[in-house]
């Protein structure tokens, strides 16, 4: 029987399973004998400058893909230091094969430095874990992948001590390894609740990137003629240059007007972990569509219907009844939502909506891929950013943590070579991985990073002020992160005002390699537009 090393059957299984780029910080055992291993397998592995930072980049590969992503860590301090990509995984519903490397029995009985319980650390956020230490290794591994594919989606832990990684096994070839269809079951009338219905709205969550899952919503909404709001995580699944893509579900304020007037409102692949944590405000009752019931809701749904998406749609598609929506009151709701979005202008510096729109107006025909950091300049970047293709719009929702757009921008940029990915970063999100910059400038090409600069958390801010605090402990000083950014390798520009921005962006995008716009953005008109995005 033909032999091979656990570690090689790792990175067979990887690529078996459409991995093409591996992500992490190596140490000194078994993250070496990987990094051969995918070398022999055609993966590239890619430095990263933080554990977490590496996850980040294999979750939006996760993303992109459809599939699972992979990082790899050196035991204690760089598995600690992975937590918070494993907790985007978990919550973002990002499938990451995280693989650390560990002691072996006889180490830790002589040996205390660096040493915890790495698998109780990470229990909390990973789907499954294991050493793959059996006699059939193999059979080990598939059962973690196919955990990270059980609803919802999430990230496994593997543990491999160097001398198991180069333990010789029996080789096996991995065929792509089958999503698994999460359990079918249904409640309630769907269909007949929609007959019934004069006025429908569908609510789109994340749950609706899977393959072919977009086509069927849109000839859903074609059928029903009704509006559509996507969460952050489903920006893109419809185009939104759609008629009817009104704008965007957060569980806030600005939806409302829109929604109230339905009769019934279809959840299509909706994740609570989405929403921000307010009361459900609506009385029409609800339809949910999704991969499993989920234990905890916002809204107890009239009917369900729970497994795979597509043959929940297509029991719908037979159901549509005549649509009792007009299309101009669709166009003045989403002309409505975007003038309650609109950034107020007559501050210092360029508006964060100005940001937005003239980087996409400078793109042209071409409709670069965009990543979203937390904090107050989200609300412009989702809002005014027109998506038209699924998995080209990520952040960070579920977790919703600061640090992400520079990291999943890289591995997006990785991802689609020829087509310009940019990254839309605060200064206080950048600023937590901004060692991330030289692996974008080792790394990439057609990356753009572009830095909303106003000295602060400014989301923080907001609510400093809102309970009627000082301000206090939420500015710096000002960073020139365009220096910053040509010390490390890339080119880089500052802009304080409009026409420098555009002067700038048009140079950047004749660049084949990564550059960074640092713009000087008024902060004045946070407040207004998050009171009217959450109320």
């Amino acid at each position: 029987m033909e032999k091979t090393t656990v570690a090689r059957m790792i990175a067979r299984m990887c690529a078996g399973n459409g991995v093409k780029h591996a992500f992490g910080v190596p140490g000194g055992g078994s993250s070496l004998d990987l990094i051969e291993a995918f070398r022999a397998e055609g993966i590239a592995f890619h430095l990263c400058r933080t554990e977490t930072g590496a996850v980040l980049m294999a979750a939006a590969d996760a993303e992109l893909r459809n599939g699972f992503g992979v990082a790899v860590v050196t035991q204690g301090p760089g598995a600690a230091s992975a937590m918070n990509g494993l907790a985007h995984g978990a919550l973002d519903r990002a499938p990451v094969l995280f693989i650390s490397d560990g002691w072996t029995p006889r180490q830790v009985t002589f040996d205390t430095h660096q040493v915890f319980d790495q698998r109780a650390m990470s229990g909390p956020v990973v789907k499954a874990s294991g050493r793959l230490e059996s006699d059939d290794p193999a059979v080990e591994l598939v059962s973690l992948v196919r955990a990270m594919f059980t609803a919802p989606w999430g990230p496994a832990h593997i543990e491999l001590t160097g001398e198991n990684a180069g333990r010789e096994v029996g080789a096996r070839d991995f065929s792509r390894i089958a999503q698994e269809p999460a359990p079918a079951g249904a409640h309630g009338d769907a269909a007949g609740l929609l007959r019934g219905a004069k006025r429908p709205v569908l609510i789109v969550g994340l749950e609706a990137r899977a393959h072919g899952v977009p086509e069927k919503l849109l000839a859903l909404a074609e059928r029903l003629r009704c509006p559509v709001f996507p969460t952050y995580k489903a920006k893109g699944v419809l185009s939104d240059e759609s008629p009817w893509v009104i704008g965007h579900f957060t569980g806030g304020a600005a939806e409302r007007d829109c929604i109230a007037e339905a009769d019934l409102i279809v959840l299509c692949g909706l994740d609570p972990v989405e929403l921000i944590g307010r009361p459900w405000p609506y009385t029409a009752p609800v339809i949910d569509i999704a991969l499993r019931r989920h234990p905890v809701h916002y809204v107890e749904p009239a009917a369900g219907c729970y497994g795979a998406l597509s043959p929940s749609i297509d029991l719908l598609l037979d159901a549509c009844p005549d649509s009792g929506w007009a299309e101009d009151g669709l166009a003045g709701h989403k002309r409505r939502m975007r003038e309650r979005l609109a950034y107020p202008d007559g501050g210092k510096g360029v508006s964060p909506q100005q940001v937005v729109e003239c980087a996409m107006e400078t793109a042209g025909k071409e409709r670069p891929a965009i990543t979203v950091d937390a904090g107050a300049h989200m609300f412009s970047a989702m809002a005014f950013w027109q998506a038209r293709l699924p998995s080209t719009a990520l952040i960070s929702n579920g977790l919703a943590t600061m640090g992400y757009a520079l990291p999943a921008g890289i591995a997006t940029a990785l991802n689609a070579e020829d087509r310009r990915t940019i990254v839309f970063t605060g200064d206080g999100g950048l600023l937590m991985c901004a060692g991330e910059l030289v692996t974008a400038a080792q790394a990439c090409r057609r990356l753009c990073i572009i830095v909303f600069n106003d000295s602060s958390l400014s989301l923080i801010a907001l609510k400093q002020a809102n309970r009627g605090l000082e301000s206090a402990g939420v500015g710096w000083r000002p960073v020139d992160f365009a220096g910053m950014a040509r010390a490390l390798g890339l080119r880089a520009w500052a802009a304080t005002t409009r026409d420098e921005y555009v002067r700038a962006l048009s140079e950047a995008f004749q660049e084949d390699r990564p550059c960074l716009i640092d713009v000087r953005v008024d902060p004045a008109g946070y407040g207004r537009q998050a009171g009217a995005l959450r109320g």
